[in-house]
Order: structure tokens, then sequence, then C-alpha cells
């Protein structure tokens, strides 16, 4: 959850008053690292799930702040838009029935949400991108009341030097459009994973995150359309990447390093190489002045918060105020249902713990460059995509998911020791997905084809599947 600020206006003082405490911290985490200060507990599991508000007619509902008032609950708060919210949950230890307490405790808060706004004639969606949204919905008029998102945009403006936003996807059709404000990135919604890691594996999964990031892709796709357009099977991806496009240095609008990105390599030594690479690299967008103890990081935490890497390192605080690791994986759109949603994060847990125990890290048997193309590939054409994997050959999505990747979760989650019918269960319903090749974003392909590509009836049926909560391998056209 991001925290909020006090002010949307900053001057040069408050910017340079930022940069020192920034570097301060900075340096703080890196002696933290060397001195061995950040929590040992077993890994922890936690989610951020975001959502749709949308009206009777399967249209985007600007309702969030009174949706929220009459929700009254802390792990439920506004995005970026007035028809978005996200969903929390407090992190879990890894272990045993996880996944069956996720989809228990996701569902009743998901009904609680759905009961409040069907109060208010609406509803929640769970969706990458509604295929319903105008170009006309994502506007200053619809940003949510938050003086961290007005700042936002006129702090990413002012990296511009006002120029407007470029968005330019080319898929199965071509989207080219200007934007003038940053609420582009409110029709990308995901569920985002965050893994509290011991220090010393802390490098293992990052870099591990980073090389299943094609893999969850290819298997999670649920955004193929965008403003009535066919566009990547995950479109979300290119999207959220244009939306906030801003360079990595003080006068460059359009450089090679971008706050939203696949990265810049794998972590080497340790996690401080991001936080180096975001005081370095990245100028302050929300340069906000906290009265805060430097131990508490406020400064370098709000900074992070404003670079949006696919796989990104977090720092978090346990109650008694010891420093903890987490790793937090972006790439998996929101939706299908809640029991896919679970499915997916058991697989990638499953995945990456298995990496991360491998005895020869798999980062030396796969380039950076080589898990970024898979990525891209994956966010392109899904399980149609060709990857290059650990053995150098270039392999097939869907083979290499079914024959090399669910094998590998499987025994992670093993070696986890969670509960053997969640492995089964969730597992299952992961193989039935990828051998009947229906995604999310291949259901949607479907039913657009079969009904004159009418996103308004799309999006009709997609809520009434949902609604029924069965994985999107058994939804029916």
């Amino acid at each position: 959850m991001g925290n909020e600020i006090p002010t949307s206006y900053f001057n040069t003082e408050d910017l340079e008053i930022f940069n020192k405490r920034l570097r301060d911290e900075t340096k703080i985490v890196g002696d933290w690292l060397n001195q061995g200060r950040f929590s040992c507990k077993q890994e922890m599991f936690g989610y951020e799930l975001e959502a749709w508000l949308i009206d009777k007619n399967f249209r985007p509902a600007p309702i969030n702040e009174c949706f929220l008032q009459s929700l009254n609950d802390p792990l439920v708060v506004p995005e970026l838009a007035s028809f978005n919210i996200e969903l929390n949950t407090p992190p879990h230890p890894l272990s045993g029935a996880i996944f069956t307490n996720m989809q228990q405790g996701l569902t009743q808060i998901y009904n609680r949400c759905r009961q409040q706004a069907q109060l208010l004639d609406a509803d929640v969606l769970m969706i990458g991108i509604l295929p319903t949204v105008t170009e006309e919905d994502l506007c200053l008029k619809q940003m949510s009341n938050s003086p961290r998102y007005r700042a936002l945009n006129e702090q990413v403006f002012r990296l511009r030097h006002g120029r407007p936003l470029r968005i330019n996807i080319k898929g199965e059709e071509h989207l080219s459009t200007t934007h003038n404000d940053v609420m582009l990135e409110a029709a990308t919604t995901s569920l985002q994973l965050h893994l509290q890691v011991p220090p010393e594996l802390a490098v293992r999964y990052y870099n591990a995150a980073i090389i299943l990031s094609g893999p969850m892709i290819a298997t999670t796709g649920n955004s193929p359309y965008l403003f009535g357009r066919h566009l990547w099977e995950e479109t979300r991806i290119p999207l959220f990447e244009q939306s906030v496009s801003v360079g990595g240095h003080e006068n460059s609008d359009e450089g090679d390093l971008k706050r939203v990105s696949f990265g810049t390599g794998y972590a080497v030594s340790s996690l401080l190489d991001c936080f180096l690479e975001n005081r370095d690299h990245f100028p302050a967008v929300l340069p906000v002045k906290y009265d805060e103890p430097p131990e508490n990081l406020a400064h370098l935490r709000l900074h992070n918060g404003t670079i949006w890497r696919w796989n990104r390192p977090l720092i978090g605080f346990e109650a008694e105020g010891e420093p903890h690791l987490r790793i937090e994986h972006r790439v998996i759109p929101a939706g299908p249902s809640i029991v896919d949603t679970v499915a997916n994060a058991a697989f990638f847990t499953g995945m990456i713990k298995n990496l991360v125990d491998n005895k020869v890290p798999p980062e030396q048997n796969l380039t950076f460059s080589q898990a970024r193309s898979n990525f891209y590939a994956a966010a392109q054409y899904g399980l149609k995509a060709e990857f290059q994997w650990l053995s150098g050959q270039h392999i097939n999505a869907r083979e290499h998911l079914l024959q090399c990747l669910l094998p590998l979760a499987r025994s992670g989650l093993e070696s986890l020791e969670i509960n053997q019918d969640d492995i089964q269960f969730y597992l299952d319903i992961i193989e039935q997905r990828i051998i009947s090749g229906q995604t999310g974003a291949n259901w949607q392909q479907q039913f657009a084809a079969a009904h004159d590509h009418d996103m308004q009836a799309l999006t009709a049926a997609y809520a009434a599947q949902q609604q029924r909560g069965n994985p999107v391998h058994e939804w029916i056209i």
C-alpha cells in the first residue's frame, strides 16, 4: 500500500533535502546488510490485488471514495483512479494451508467489497484491463482524491518538460495515441505477490523472480484488449511501461532507463544494487520531507515506491522494529477468478523456492537479456511464445511449463511443507489451464470473436463467469 503524503507542492529546497536524506538512508541500508541486521525469520507471504469498480453497464464506476468510506476496512484502499481499489492482506508464514487460507480470506473480503458496491448500484471486477474502459475515462477528473496522485502526475510531466506521453503498442492490431496525464496507468490492474526472504538468500530470490517472469506472464495473461483493440496477450505490460515513461536522469524524458521496466540486470552482491541505482539514476518525483529518524528509511521507501520494476525489492519492518527484505513480483494481472488468483500465487511460490534451493544459481545459466526476452515474448504471445531456458535450448512456452516448470513448482511447494491437498488442487488448475490453452486472455479473445467484438457483452460475460467462481479453463464461451 502506498503511503499518503501531506502535499503535492514541492520546491528546490525540498528536493535538496530529500536527496540528502535519500543518500543517508541508502548508506544505512548498506550498513545493515553488512552487519546482518535484517530479519532472518522464515519466508512470509502476502499480496496486493487491484480491482475495478463497475456500474450496471459494465463500465468504470468512479465511486471509490464513497465506497471506501462505507466499507471502512483498512485493508481496502484507493488506487490511482476513482474506479479502482486495492485489497491487501497481512503477511502469513509460507507453509501448511497458506493457499487454502488465502482463498478463504480473499473470498471473504472480495464478497464484502461486492456487497458494499452493490449497495451503490455497482460491482467489483478482477481483470487486467477492463474491456469497456475508454481513453476518455482515463482523465484527471477520474483521479482519486489524493495529494500523492496529483503530485505524481505533476512531477512526471515536470520531468518530461510538459511533453505528452506517447503510447505505441503493435500487436494483433496497432494502437498509437498521446495522453496528457498519467491516468493511463489506471487501466492496468494486477496481483502483486510479496515474499519476505532471509537476507542471505535475497539476491537468489530476486534473480529467480526475474527468471520466472516470462513463464508467469505466459501462464496468467488476462489483458488482450485496450480501447477495443486486440494488442498483446498481456497488453498491461507495454501500457504500464509507456504510461509513466520518464527517463532515469534529470534531463532525460526518453532515456534507456525507465521508471517502469524489467530492470537493468540481475542483483550481484546484494539488493543494495537496486537501491543504489534508485539513488543515482532516478530523480525524486515525490520529494516529501518526513520528520522521522533516518533509521525509518521513510525517504528511501517512498522513492523506491515510485520506481516500478516488474520485480522490486522492498524494505519493511516487523512489529518490534526489526527490518526485513521482501521481493515484490508485479507481473501477474488481476483475475480471472479467485481460485485462479490463488493458483497463480502457489505456482510462482513453488517455482521460486525450487530455483533458490538449487545448488547452481539459475542466473549463471540464463543471461539477464534472455530472461528479459522471455518476458516480452510471453507478454506478446502468451502460451505460444518461444523461450530460452537454462539448458540453452529454445522451447515452446506451453511445453516448457508442462514438462519442466510444473514439476519444479510441485517440488518447491513440498519443500515448504505446503499441504499436499493444496499442492495437488492448485497446481492441477495451472496444468489444466496450460493444457487447454484457455488463459483469461485466450477466453476473452474467443468470446470476442464469437460475439462481433462487443466489449460490453464480453465484460458482462466475464463478470458472470468470475462470479460463478470456476477456474478460467472451465469457462464457457
